[in-house]
């Protein structure tokens, strides 16, 4: 599958109900889950059969639903009024154009909104992305080296 496939896929899941989702195409699997949960793709090499083994009919069984314990709730500041830059894509955070280098931006750091804050990596493409806003970096929520998710977010920043 190619990655604007993929994104395709995660924008219609995320406009639907559906909870969870698996996809199998030419051995490669590619997983979604909704609600703070990871999306997963992993390849599989296909399992060729020189034999044909006859399968019994499937039989429909009615499945409960996973009753999940919830998490404890942690108070956490009031973020409502600050922006968030979030990844476009799924793929590696990098805070800094190589490992000897300056990050981008810090905490505190004022940005105009052409400014580049990360990078983040897919299928070895290093991806610039802009802060397409201006403000105050009030807090960086991704690790350098980090796999980050489509619309995960990365900075909060203050206008």
């Amino acid at each position: 599958m190619k990655i604007h496939e993929i994104r395709e896929l995660i924008k219609l899941i995320d406009q639907t109900t559906i909870n969870e989702f698996e996809f199998e195409n030419n051995g490669a699997i590619v997983k979604i889950k909704k609600g703070g949960q990871t999306v997963v793709t992993q390849a599989v090499a296909p399992v060729i059969h020189q034999e044909a083994i006859p399968v019994a009919a499937p039989v429909a069984t009615l499945e409960r639903p996973a009753v999940e314990a919830a998490a404890p709730v942690v108070e956490k500041e009031d973020t409502s009024n600050l922006h968030k830059i979030t990844s476009p894509m799924v793929g590696t955070f990098y805070a800094s154009p190589s490992p000897d280098s300056a990050e981008y931006v810090a905490v505190g750091d004022r940005i105009k909104s052409d400014s580049i804050v990360c990078i983040v990596e897919a299928m070895k493409l290093f991806n610039e992305i802009e802060a397409e806003i201006d403000g105050e970096i009030v807090e960086i929520l991704a690790k350098n080296g980090q796999l980050v998710e489509y619309g995960q977010p990365l900075f909060l920043v203050k206008n």
